[in-house]
């Protein structure tokens, strides 16, 4: 007879061992995950605001939005008005999971299935990850930021360093690549480059320096930028990335004030995958935590107790308010994620006539695994949604379409439960989940860098809709103070 790995809530570092193992038994042999090495850490709650606060990474440079977060989320944790997360994992390698040391030992096993395996398989594997984030090297990066930031505060001054912070901040989220990478510098141009900041590094060494406190690097500055070499004939316009723009070609700038720019986009960049993969990711964690939990409960491994502990958790976690419900707040991605997910699996197992007509390619095949993989691997959220939700899904959801008209007093009913109607609905959910709908598209445009240097952008609005014109201001002088110079903005119909 099988002994339970554990049966009483209380846990300890020994029984954390061993259900992590069997936890990895059946990720690797019976699913066949690809993971990255697990780093599980217990931490305390006030360790989980920390977390929290610095956008869920081990390390992160100063700022003082950091530490509002901070108190703004201990100010609603410690008045009871919301509950903290149960983990936090990081998409690094090794894959760092925070487990809360409040914790029951069911929640303990729960949350190394949920994290350590779903979605370390899921950053490790899906081709967003894989394309634009370096799980390898996040965290010496950070090392080097902390450092680089600290240092910058020492040289330059507090103030100073955070007015740069905060204009690059309010530009994050356009300071990202969403369809290519950054050109590459030629070889040549790329020895230069280290060149002439070794000499600039010589030139500016001070004796004083050596008077900073132990771990307290001052800062290596890029090399001091040409301004004839970097704006004759280079810039690539339109640009998407306007911190990465303004980083390469800002009149302005200090050396120092450049590397700033670049480590805040670097962090968008890392970033900007999760935005578009957060019904796949937390999907995927929840699909194999529910499995390998139910799989630990088939073999005897957790008690009953253990089991309907989890499933009260687990439930509450795929519960979809209805919109009727106070608590809607629109799809809850775990809902929609998970849903999708046991339905290939019941489509793969027990197909209908009409999946079989839906989806061809792997109804009744049986090898729900490899069908999930695949899509794990190579969909995000909005081609997720398109080619996969089947309309039983949609049936089960009760979803319609609704077309509004600002002049009209009425909802017109769109799409309902039929052949046209699921498909239109599909498709009106999957632009929810486009992050390129969401995102205002602002481009640089021009920069008169031969006269006035006066900045271009374009948004090109979205089904006519401008830009909200008191945050529009507030945006534009940030990067007015980036850019050194007038900044003009023009709406165009896109």
């Amino acid at each position: 007879m099988t002994t339970p790995l554990f049966t009483e809530p209380e846990w300890d570092f020994a029984t954390i061992d061993r259900t992590y193992r069997a936890i990895e038994d059946i990720a690797l042999n019976d699913l066949k995950l690809d993971i990255y090495p697990n780093q599980i850490e217990i931490i305390s709650s006030e360790q989980m605001l920390d977390a929290y606060s610095s956008l869920a990474m081990p390390l992160m440079y100063n700022h003082w939005s950091f530490g509002k977060m901070f108190a703004r989320e201990e100010a609603l944790y410690r008045a009871g008005y919301s509950a903290l997360a149960y983990e936090v994992v990081i998409n690094s390698s090794p894959c760092i999971s925070y487990l809360l040391e409040e914790n029951t030992m069911t929640m303990q096993a729960l949350v190394m299935a949920h994290a350590a395996m779903g979605h370390n398989h899921f950053f490790k594997n899906n081709y967003l990850f894989r394309q634009w984030t370096n799980a390898e090297g996040i965290l010496d990066y950070l090392s080097f930021a902390k450092k680089y930031m600290a240092a910058c505060e020492e040289r330059y001054g507090r103030e100073e360093v955070e007015a740069v912070l905060d204009s690059a901040h309010a530009l994050m989220d356009q300071g990202v690549f969403r369809y290519r990478r950054p050109p590459k510098p030629s070889k040549e141009r790329v020895l230069e480059k280290r060149r002439r900041r070794a000499q600039y590094d010589e030139e500016a060494y001070n004796e004083l320096w050596r008077t900073l406190p132990a771990g307290v690097e001052p800062p290596s500055s890029p090399p001091i930028l040409d301004p004839e070499d970097e704006f004759s004939g280079e810039m690539k316009l339109p640009e998407e990335n306007l911190l990465y723009f303004i980083e390469k070609n800002s009149p302005s700038l200090a050396a120092w004030q450049r590397e700033t720019l670049r480590i805040v986009r670097n962090l968008a960049q890392y970033f900007y995958p999760q935005r578009q993969l957060k019904v796949m990711n937390e999907g995927c964690a929840t699909f194999v935590h529910y499995t390998i939990m139910n799989t630990l409960f088939d073999r005897g491994l957790i008690t009953e107790g253990s089991w309907l502990e989890f499933m009260h958790s687990h439930t509450s976690v795929v519960f979809q308010p209805d919109f009727s419900d106070r608590r809607y707040g629109g799809f809850n991605p775990y809902a929609l994620g998970y849903g999708m997910m046991s339905d290939i699996r019941r489509i793969c197992e027990q197909p209908t006539p009409e999946d079989r007509d839906w989806f061809p390619e792997f109804a009744g095949k049986g090898d729900w695994m490899g069908t999930l993989k695949d899509a794990w691997a190579n969909y995000r959220d909005e081609s997720f949604i398109e080619q996969f939700l089947s309309p039983k899904l949609m049936r089960d959801f009760r979803l319609f379409a609704l077309y509004d008209k600002a002049d009209q007093d009425k909802y017109k009913v769109s799409a309902i439960h039929n052949e046209s109607g699921y498909r239109a609905v599909r498709t009106m959910l999957a632009r929810q989940f486009d992050a390129g709908v969401a995102d205002p598209n602002i481009q640089v445009t021009g920069a008169d860098l031969k006269g006035n240097r006066t900045l271009f952008l374009s948004h090109g609005m979205h089904r006519g809709v401008p830009l909200h014109n008191q945050t529009k201001e507030l945006v534009l002088a940030h990067v007015e103070r980036l850019w050194g110079h007038d900044v003009k903005l023009e709406e165009q119909a896109a």
